[in-house]
């Protein structure tokens, strides 16, 4: 399997550290590029404005901060990367944007910190799994 293009969704959590980890390590072997992904909640159409406008500048100054930590990671690595933050149901924008980037190969946390949905909803990387066209590399 040759990998040139890998996806790395995270959300902050310990899970998603190890997973940043295994792919940079991987990314470092082939010299492959990282798709580094994290998937903000969406702002309900419904909300109005000014809600709407201040509800989004919450979740992406939020999911700025989360991303934050692994740009660090990435640029200390030396990795070539390019960061995404998309909103909407995690599973399905993960799988879209392995796809639309091309990526050969997705590194997620096992769990990440939708630990209580996950037992009730059925988890996110269970989903992915199902969905995704590319293989998926769960790091526990």
């Amino acid at each position: 399997m040759n990998v040139t293009r890998i996806l790395l969704p995270v959300d902050g959590s310990r899970l998603s550290d190890a997973a940043a980890d295994m792919a940079i390590d991987i990314a470092a072997s082939f010299g492959a590029s990282i798709v580094l992904l994290h998937v903000r909640k969406p702002v309900p159409s419904g909300l109005g404005q000014p809600n709407a406008d201040e509800l989004l500048q919450y979740l992406i100054k939020n999911a700025e901060a989360v991303m934050a930590h692994y740009r660090g990671k990435l640029g200390n690595a030396k990795v070539d990367y390019l960061d995404l933050i998309i909103g909407g149901e995690v599973a399905e924008v993960i799988a879209n944007v392995a796809e639309v980037e091309k990526c050969e190969l997705i590194v997620m946390g096992s769990r990440g910190r939708s630990d209580l949905a996950g037992l009730i909803l059925g988890s996110v990387t269970h989903k992915v799994l199902n969905i995704s066209a590319c293989p998926v590399l769960v790091v526990k």
